[in-house]
């Protein structure tokens, strides 16, 4: 139940840069007004009441999981990301870049063992 609490934390933080990046896409002048507008958007905010109840669920984790496990295991959340980031948003990972998120994945696995 631990491992699944994890997953849907790393979930909801890529959930929350995915519609970061999806308030700022667009934006090439960064002024008041822009800013203004960026925090007021549903995406925007829609991110940060992600991270909010990412949080919570986090402190959660922790009080089940060692810190030496949980948050090596967040690092998950820079595959995915990688992931939604080709597919959502026609972004190219480079092959460095995918063999980084295959050692990632290895060293998750080690510590979680």
């Amino acid at each position: 139940m631990i491992y699944l609490m994890l997953l849907m934390n790393i979930l909801m933080l890529v959930s929350g840069q995915i519609l970061w990046k999806m308030a700022v896409s667009g934006i090439t002048d960064w002024n008041v007004s822009t800013i203004f507008s960026l925090v007021i958007s549903p995406f925007f905010l829609g991110g940060a009441a992600l991270y909010v109840l990412a949080t919570g669920l986090w402190l959660v984790i922790l009080s089940k999981l060692p810190l030496s496990v949980a948050y090596p295991s967040q690092s998950l959340s820079y595959i995915l990301g990688a992931i939604f980031a080709v597919v959502l948003f026609k972004e190219i990972v480079t092959p460095t870049q995918w063999l980084g998120m295959i050692i990632i994945m290895v060293g998750v696995f080690l510590i979680a063992k």
